[in-house]
């Protein structure tokens, strides 16, 4: 597992961090996601120890993190930093042999990642020929290359497609059920909503929600219910208790406390089918504008 704790910085008198604590357990995937200047990219140099912390510690497995545990992690900067005029392939090959692989070791997870992501055919083209989302591919490629046990991706997802992002999307979860803990970024929140086991927001510098995604639509769920039932429920609407908010036929979205949400189960129950009656869960998005708030 890989723990921040505590972990506080500053530029001048300018606090970017505020005792920022957060874990990401292994084979799990978690989300990190925040406006710009949040401090999410902060929070992931100092992980890799290109930023030092003024405060506090990023531990693996109960383990404080030196030098040589951090050549077992795979780092996706934001900016994208290949050598523009060396070949896809042979970059690859470079990068896996800097952290101690064996040349044919190395030319064999190049050409593994390069298939798995669909780059193959580009494998002997220098990256400055690549297409923006092809020079994505090939650095997410250079973070994966050395077969690391821990993942940090700074907005793995800029510049691909549709298409691209579920490549992406496969292998690092690949990655993630051989148990390595995964870290990424993003502004894309309905790709975060839909592949994180895990989610942290982060604004002005401090940690302001941080769980399972479930548990926090749980806790963010409010007082909107949903009620489909088998009948028309326009009858909902004459009901003192409640505010509807969206009606179709059978189905009615609206906004109640216990009390009242309890009245339209018992009315609904009386009158015929319930099919679904449940609190409505927030999107991620919806989540993350009420916390940074």
């Amino acid at each position: 597992m890989l723990t921040i704790s505590n972990v506080t910085k500053h530029y001048g008198e300018r606090r970017v961090l505020d005792e920022v604590s957060f874990e990401v357990g292994r084979g799990r995937l978690t989300g990190f996601v925040g406006g710009n200047g949040a401090g999410k990219t902060t929070t992931m140099r100092i992980i890799l120890g290109v930023l030092g912390a003024d405060a506090g510690e990023v531990s693996l497995d109960g383990s404080p993190l030196t030098r040589e545990g951090r050549r077992r992690f795979g780092y996706m900067p934001e900016e994208r930093g290949l050598y523009p005029k060396m070949k896809v392939h042979e970059q690859l090959v470079y990068l896996a042999r800097l952290r101690g692989m064996r040349a044919g070791v190395a030319a064999a997870k190049a050409d593994e990642l390069l298939e798995r992501l669909e780059l193959h055919e580009r494998r002997d083209e220098p990256i400055e020929k690549l297409s923006l989302g092809n020079q994505q591919r090939a650095q997410i490629a250079a973070a994966l290359v050395h077969e690391p046990e821990v993942l940090v991706l700074d907005e793995p997802f800029s510049g691909l497609d549709p298409m691209a992002v579920e490549t992406v999307l496969g292998v690092l979860s690949e990655r993630a059920a051989r148990g390595v803990p995964v870290l990424f970024s993003s502004h894309q929140l309905d790709v975060v909503e839909r592949l994180c086991d895990d989610i942290v927001v982060i604004a002005d510098g401090r940690i302001r929600a941080a769980g399972t995604r479930d548990a926090l639509r749980e806790a963010n769920a409010g007082s909107q219910w949903e009620l489909q039932v088998g009948d028309d429920a326009a009858w909902v609407r004459a009901l003192a208790e409640v505010d509807v908010i969206e009606f179709d036929g059978g189905y009615v979205l609206f906004e109640a406390d216990a009390h009242g949400a309890q009245l339209v189960l018992q009315q609904a129950a009386q009158r015929g089918e319930v099919q679904r009656f449940a609190p409505r869960r927030p999107t991620l998005t919806e989540i993350f504008r009420e916390v940074v708030q």
